[in-house]
């Protein structure tokens, strides 16, 4: 359906992961008038990546909403992108030329915590292609991981895939456990020597190995140790994050991620028994990020007159 630029503002949310991008489109009113997937949005992984990632999904959501591509610069953007955490990187992301009315920028971290808790006090864990936590308790904010793989993301699907070729490689060596992991990753790689396989994944990416994550979960269904042994390190990691943030005391803690319910079920009973779900997703969070920064921008607009 078409709209008329009087009816606006338009407000896009951004959630930029490092394996996909998710974008909704709202009203002034919070109705959903179009939602968008694109690509990986981690600068880290380029900036072309990112921001061709970022406008596939926007226009999407356009697409669905019946607005044609020349009402990008009526909308008032939020984005809570994977890696900006990093000064360099919000730097660069911030200086895009950008089609749009405004952009307001700030960590998918950020953002998700917004949406998980409605602004509200409380943490959260993203267990995505990457791994990290918040917490943001009476103003304080604790902020743990986003290092980044390989120097971080332990737990993570990066870090889950990564084990699994790790491991694998050791069983053919046979210096490893032999492990059911093995004829997963052949099979669907399809090959099987050793040097064949080091070839596959030799220029992989984060996304790449959080894809081969989803076999090492596989393979522990069906008892396999070695694969209960990388889960139960990748937990252990996940349950350190919960206990830091456990520091500020948050009301509740919510999970965000393609893994996040595959690991906690393996986090302690203590960890469990705080996770709520999340109130709405990060893109959410990110529409509200981008209203709150626009009346702060505002205020300040109406205080300088």
């Amino acid at each position: 359906m078409n709209r008329t630029i009087g009816q606006g503002p338009w407000y896009l949310g951004i959630d930029g992961g490092g394996s996909k991008c998710r974008v909704v489109l709202v009203d002034t009113n919070d109705q959903v008038l179009g939602e968008g997937l694109g690509g990986p949005a981690n600068p880290l992984r380029g900036m072309k990546v990112a921001t061709d990632s970022i406008m596939t999904a926007t226009l999407q959501a356009m697409a669905q909403a019946g607005l044609p591509e020349a009402y990008l610069s009526q909308l008032v953007v939020g984005a809570g992108l994977a890696g900006v955490n990093m000064p360099q990187y919000f730097k660069l992301v911030s200086e895009w030329q950008h089609p749009f009315a405004e952009f307001y920028l700030t960590s998918d971290l950020h953002t998700a915590c917004i949406g998980a808790h409605q602004g509200r006090d409380g943490a959260v864990i993203i267990v995505g292609t990457g791994s990290c936590g918040l917490a943001d308790v009476d103003g304080q904010v604790l902020d743990i991981g986003g290092h980044g793989f390989p120097y971080g993301d332990n737990g993570s699907g990066s870090w889950f895939g990564n084990q699994l070729v790790h491991h694998v490689l050791l069983h053919k060596d046979g210096i490893g456990a032999a492990t059911l992991l093995t004829d997963l990753l052949c099979q669907d790689i399809g090959v099987s020597a050793t040097l064949d396989i080091v070839s596959h994944f030799m220029h992989a990416t984060p996304t790449v190995y959080a894809k081969y994550a989803p076999l090492v979960f596989a393979a522990a269904e069906q008892g396999d140790a070695t694969a209960l042994a990388i889960i139960e390190r990748g937990a252990a990691h996940i349950e350190h994050i919960a206990q830091r943030l456990f520091s500020l005391n948050p009301p509740s803690l919510s999970f965000i991620g393609g893994l996040a319910y595959k690991v906690i079920p393996y986090l302690s009973p203590a960890v469990q028994a705080r996770v709520r779900e999340a109130h709405a997703a990060p893109e959410f969070g990110a529409v509200w990020f981008a209203r709150a920064q626009q009346s702060k921008s505002q205020a300040s607009t109406k205080e300088r007159v």
